[in-house]
């Protein structure tokens, strides 16, 4: 793997990971059209994801810090007897509902084979069909009726119907900060608090993207990887990343979220042709553009 092809995956991991557009599907699209092998994708990818948690952990570091101190005061308040008294601070229910969140995740490891499957088939029509999903979950974020909730308010029903829309963005196409978002947002939260909640609800789901990766990885022998590459990578996912966690941040507080519907519209409309058009023409498009970008990466990189 080369550092320009490297810069360019840690880009597109950065930017689409937390930009409602899906990072798996543009991902998927990227090793479809450059040929890039399986094992070395994957290995890359639990590269990029812990880059990419670095940004969350860096970007919300205050917030975090104080679920800390709750998580670790709950220990105390068992010991004591106090857990049960009164009600709970506000990052002590946002803590509860975090995990009550994450609940739904404990399927995909059931289905990974599944979701994976999607994209290694030698196909985009799947990626394409995921991209329009992702468009009518932003549009039903972006239209639904603002909301004030918090922490200090928000219930049960919406921390389960925000994990189970996580849940769903696991298959390539369907954007992960997108979808959860949009939930959140249907589901009444404010939506700054939206965007809190959602990004770093997404912790604990890249850490078990990555895992999950690197077991395959593991399973598959294939470890030989430039360090390099995947150092300058890594860097370059956590970089970009927090600058799109700061750029979703202003969209979704200024109402503009619609942009990335129109552009996750128009971009699954489109892979969605190309993908059906392929499937009559032999894949000549992917070799067509596989050839350009390698010859790019051999004279660039």
């Amino acid at each position: 793997m080369s550092y320009f092809n490297a810069i360019v995956q840690g880009l597109i991991q950065g930017f689409t990971e937390f930009l409602p557009v899906s990072s798996s599907g543009h991902l998927s699209l990227y090793q479809y059209f450059t040929g890039t092998s399986s094992e070395e994708s994957l290995l890359f990818s639990v590269m990029l994801h812990f880059g990419t948690l670095a940004a969350v952990a860096v970007a919300f570091w205050p917030t975090l810090w104080q679920l800390l101190i709750e998580f670790l005061s709950i220990f105390a308040d068992l010991f004591t007897g106090k857990l049960f008294r009164g009600y709970p601070k506000p990052y002590r229910r946002m803590l509860y509902f975090l995990m009550l969140s994450c609940v739904p995740l404990l399927v995909v490891p059931f289905v990974q084979d599944f979701i994976t499957g999607f994209s290694t088939d030698n196909s985009i029509i799947a990626e394409g069909c995921f991209f329009l999903i992702t468009a009518l979950l932003l549009t039903l974020g972006d239209k639904a009726v603002k909301g004030i909730k918090t922490a200090r308010s928000m219930t049960a029903q919406d921390s389960v119907a925000v994990g189970v829309a996580q849940v769903l963005a696991t298959l390539p196409g369907v954007s992960r900060s997108g979808s959860t978002i949009s939930a959140g947002l249907m589901m009444g939260l404010d939506r700054s608090f939206a965007v809190t909640y959602s990004f770093i609800l997404g912790l604990p789901a890249i850490l078990a993207a990555g895992l999950l990766d690197l077991k395959d990885v593991v399973e598959t022998g294939e470890l030989g990887i430039p360090l390099g590459p995947a150092l300058v990578g890594m860097a370059v996912a956590a970089v970009s990343g927090f600058l799109s966690i700061k750029l979703v941040s202003y969209i979704v507080r200024s109402d503009k979220f619609r942009i990335f519907a129109w552009y996750t519209l128009v971009l699954g409309v489109l892979v969605l042709g190309i993908g059906i058009l392929e499937q009559f023409t032999g894949h000549a498009i992917q070799q067509y553009i596989s050839s350009t970008i390698m010859t790019a990466f051999v004279t660039v990189g």
